[in-house]
Formats: structure tokens, sequence, C-alpha cells
């Protein structure tokens, strides 16, 4: 079955080269703060609402924007890696990245809920954030160790 909504082969290589120093930023960011990283620049906004100050709509603000680098680097790096067809693309690949795609899914709405029963606050909003990586990195997880694990236990077989 030809799948045309996958991008050739050689785009999951660009992937893994934007994925992996972007996954490292973004840690960086997380463990050390954003603030402590001063990637400040003037940027177009449609919708900027801060606290105690002019909401403005469809303006030019001044901003830091390492959280926006490596969010934007980490998407177009997963999306390559995940959606980048593998060097043989056969039904049993295309079925393998069918199940981890809905294995992902349900992962991630699983913790979703456990999220809106048990967190509160400001460390929800922080979840949610980070609910808009995690499937790719469900998805790319899974589909990679199965792949692994069938392809080890076929050259055991041979």
């Amino acid at each position: 079955m030809q799948n045309k909504l996958l991008l050739p082969h050689k785009w999951k290589r660009i992937g893994w080269i934007i994925l992996i120093p972007s996954f490292v930023f973004g840690l960086y960011l997380i463990i050390f703060g954003i603030e402590n990283v001063h990637l400040n620049a003037r940027t177009f906004a449609i919708l900027d609402i801060e606290i105690l100050k002019d909401t403005k709509i469809f303006s030019f603000i001044s901003t830091n924007i390492s959280a926006t680098i490596a969010g934007s680097l980490f998407i177009t790096g997963s999306l390559l890696v995940g959606f980048s067809k593998e060097k043989v693309e056969d039904e049993f690949i295309s079925n393998l990245r069918l199940t981890s795609l809905l294995w992902a899914v349900l992962v991630n709405y699983i913790l979703l809920l456990f999220a809106f029963l048990f967190i509160y606050g400001l460390p929800f909003f922080d979840v949610m954030v980070y609910n808009c990586f995690t499937i790719l990195i469900f998805f790319i997880v899974r589909f990679n160790y199965v792949l692994y694990r069938n392809f080890k236990k076929a050259g055991r077989e041979k």
C-alpha cells in the first residue's frame, strides 16, 4: 500500500539532526528556566496579553524567543522523524506505524485524563504545554522500539 502522506526516507536523518539538539535545548530550558536564556527578538504577534499591561493585537513585540525556537524545532524534527518512510516501507511497517500512532494517542490521553483529575493551578498549564509534544514523543519511541525489537528477533531467526 502506497501512503502519499509520508515523506521520503532521507528526511528522517534531517529530522534526527533537528530533533536531538532541540530536545536537549528544551530540557535545558525546563531545568534551568527560560529566563536564564536571553534570546530576545522583535517578532510579530497576532495576540499578546500581559498581566497589568496593554493587550496588543497584530503588532510587533519584543520577547524572549528561546521557547519558541526550541518548540518549533522540536515539532519540526519530530514530524520529520515520525512521518518519513523507512528504507523498506511494506505492510508490516504500515501496520506498525498505525498501531504505534493509536497507542501513542491512547497513552497520551490517559495521562492527560490523570492530569485533569489530579493536577491543578499553574502546574496544569505546564502539563498542557508538554502535552503538545508527548504524542509525537510516544509515537516515535514506540514505533522505533517495536521496529528494533522485531528486526532483532528476525535477525536471530535467520
